[in-house]
Parts: structure tokens; C-alpha cells; sequence
């Protein structure tokens, strides 16, 4: 990875966009492209397409999805104090004591998420789950009139935490669910600028709202309006590298140790297999995950939109999802926009996705 797409990544990542509120990394995203794609535009969900040779076959879409998790003001109470409800799948443990940085109309505002002092909690109350209901934010004001000044119900935030870099090429950050999967799916785009493929249409695509509606979320959306013939979509996934962690259910899939390919639900085996190729021709490391289920991801979406799309999912390897400081290494990043730049490459007009 090189420095300027280092930089990319982590002013990506460092751009607040929960769930619904995306514009300014989707902005950010776009403004990176323009640079090396064809065409780039965005629709009416924030979805963000970049097009490479956009009258090629077959048409073939890369999605990630540039949202995160974070946090929406509900109420503001007399005192000035803000209650909110969780944007996506939060561990309420986690939130407590965190500061936050709130997106209003007149620019960021920060707060301190809030709760009564161990001191002062009952004994029955100590061993107690914190749940969101039970914590508020301190933004410093002495009374409603002063927050509402500042901050309107309906406003969204984040947890107020920057990218930071640590040893063997890790990179931590809140939002790398999925902020990486746009990143990826940007990078590639950009390999294949420099070496285009002989045949296929691509389109990269940073989609919207995943993290609350990955059965329907823009992905889907996005995929009706270019009608790809085949998909590949970019996740995270959860290592298993850790302490205490169940491979014998979730497989055994580290950091730095290579790209992950779902297998299963929601994934076309015709992908899945050519997937397994390209990474084999191209000496890139990965590993397989089973999907006996749903995936959780976009793939779910595009697998099932208008009358079904071959999809692949490429995942890579994070800690502690869904948390201020998720983890993966710099190098599955950049092994992941390989992947996809070699399976454009592969493509050839007529190629069939039927499963025989």
C-alpha cells in the first residue's frame, strides 16, 4: 500500500458516516475516484458508483458498504441531557463512558455518553446489564435551551475516536465495518485503471445503510439500477485469532493471513470456485468460510435482487467488531483489491454463471 492510498484509507475511516447519514465519506470516496474512474456519480439512497469502461461485458459490480454503527439524539430533557438509540448492532457495554461526536447542522459537536457512578449504584444494580436506556450524553450545556442550540433531535453521531496504526502493519479504527469494503472495492478499481481488463464493465460501488437493512440496504438498490451480471461483494469478518475463540463454528481465519471467501448461502458457487482460481493464480492468500445461513452482508441483498445475481463475498479478517478500536491488518486490504482486479480480468463475454 502506498502512502497516498495509506492516507486515502485512513481519512476514510476517520469521516463520520453512520447509517443513513453517510454524505461526507460517500463525498470523500467520490472526490478519491474521480481521479482514475470514467464515470462516477451518486444516486438518491448516497449510494456512490465509479465506473470503468462502462459499455464492457460482462457488467461487473464491487460493493462495499461505506456506513457504520453509531448513535441517533431521541429526546432532550429540561436539564439539557441527551438520550439516543443505537444506529446498527451495539454491544450497549461498550458505549459507556465513551466520547461521542455529534453531526449537526452547525458542525460536530462533542459529548460524553454518561452513567450513575459505580459508587452510587445499588448492590443488586452492580452485576446488572447496562442497556442504552440507562445512559444519556453530557454535552456540557446547563439546560435544554442551551442544548437545543446546538443539537436537534434526529441528529447522529459517532464514538469520537481516530485511526491509529500499530505494529506488523494493523490498523485500528471504529468504523472499519465497513468503511474498508468502499476502500477495497475504490482500490481495485484503481488497479484495474492502470491495467484495464480486456472485456468486463466495472462498476465499484460504496453503498448505504447496511448496517440496518443488509437485506435491503442500497446494495440492492444499486445493483437493480446497473443490472451487473455478476457481483462481488467486500466485508469484514470476525477473526478468530484471539482469545477464546470458537473456530470449530466460525473456521480459522486470521489477521494477515489472507482474504476470506464465503461459501454457501447467498453465493454462487460459480463465483465462489473462479474466486478460488484467481487467488490461486495470483498466489493470494486466503481462507474459506461457510455461510450455512445468511451471510449478514450485502451479498444477502444483491444474491436476491430482481431475478438473481451470481454474487461472491470477499471478506477480511477484524477484531472486536462493532467497537471503537475493530482491528484488521493493512495487508488483507490490499490482498482483497488483488482478488478483485484479477477476477475482472478473467471475465470474457458469455461467461456462464448457471451452476451445472
Amino acid at each position: 500500500m502506498t502512502i497516498a492510498t495509506l492516507g486515502f484509507l485512513k481519512k476514510l475511516l476517520d469521516t463520520p458516516g453512520p447509517s443513513g447519514f453517510e454524505l461526507a465519506p460517500a463525498r470523500l470516496w467520490r472526490d478519491e475516484v474521480k481521479s482514475f474512474a470514467d464515470d462516477v456519480r451518486a444516486d438518491v439512497h448516497g449510494n456512490s458508483v465509479a465506473a470503468l469502461n462502462p459499455k464492457g461485458k460482462p457488467r461487473l459490480m464491487f460493493a462495499g458498504h461505506i456506513d457504520e454503527i453509531g448513535i441517533q439524539i431521541t429526546h432532550i430533557d429540561d436539564d439539557g441531557y441527551l438520550y439516543f438509540a443505537g444506529i446498527g448492532g451495539w454491544d450497549s457495554q461498550v458505549l459507556v463512558g465513551q466520547r461521542v461526536l455529534l453531526l449537526t447542522r452547525e458542525g460536530p459537536v462533542h459529548g460524553v455518553v454518561g452513567k450513575k457512578a459505580i459508587h452510587q449504584l445499588k448492590k443488586e444494580d452492580l452485576d446488572r446489564v447496562t442497556k442504552v436506556i440507562d445512559l444519556w450524553i453530557d454535552i456540557g450545556a446547563a439546560n435544554r435551551n442551551e442544548s437545543l442550540a446546538r443539537v436537534r433531535v434526529g441528529d447522529a453521531g459517532v464514538i469520537d475516536s481516530r485511526v491509529e496504526e500499530y505494529p506488523n502493519e494493523r490498523i485500528v479504527s471504529r468504523s472499519l465495518d465497513n468503511r474498508i469494503g468502499a476502500y477495497v472495492a475504490a482500490e481495485a478499481l484503481r488497479r484495474l485503471a492502470s491495467q484495464r481488463p480486456k472485456h468486463a464493465a466495472v462498476f465499484a460501488v460504496a453503498s448505504t445503510r447496511e448496517e440496518i437493512a443488509w437485506t435491503g440496504s442500497g446494495a440492492r438498490t444499486s445493483a437493480i439500477g446497473i443490472e451487473p451480471d455478476v457481483a462481488l461483494v467486500v466485508d469484514v469478518t470476525h477473526a478468530t485469532d484471539y482469545p477464546g475463540a470458537d473456530k470449530k463454528h466460525a473456521g480459522d481465519h486470521k489477521l494477515g493471513g489472507g482474504v476470506v471467501l464465503s461459501r454457501g448461502s447467498s453465493v454462487s458457487p460459480v463465483v465462489f470456485d473462479l474466486l478460488v482460481e484467481c487467488a490461486e493464480q495470483a498466489k493470494i492468500a486466503y481462507t474459506v468460510q461457510a455461510a450455512p445461513r445468511d451471510t449478514g452482508t450485502d451479498a444477502d441483498a444483491i444474491y436476491n435482487a430482481m431475478r438473481g445475481i451470481p454474487t461472491g463475498l470477499v471478506s477480511v479478517p477484524n477484531r472486536y467488531m462493532h467497537s471503537p478500536n475493530e482491528m484488521v491488518a493493512v495487508q488483507d486490504l490490499d490482498r482483497a483489491a488483488d482478488l478483485l482486479a484479477a477476477f475482472a480480468r478473467r471475465l470474457e463475454p458469455g461467461i456462464d454463471f448457471i451452476p451445472r
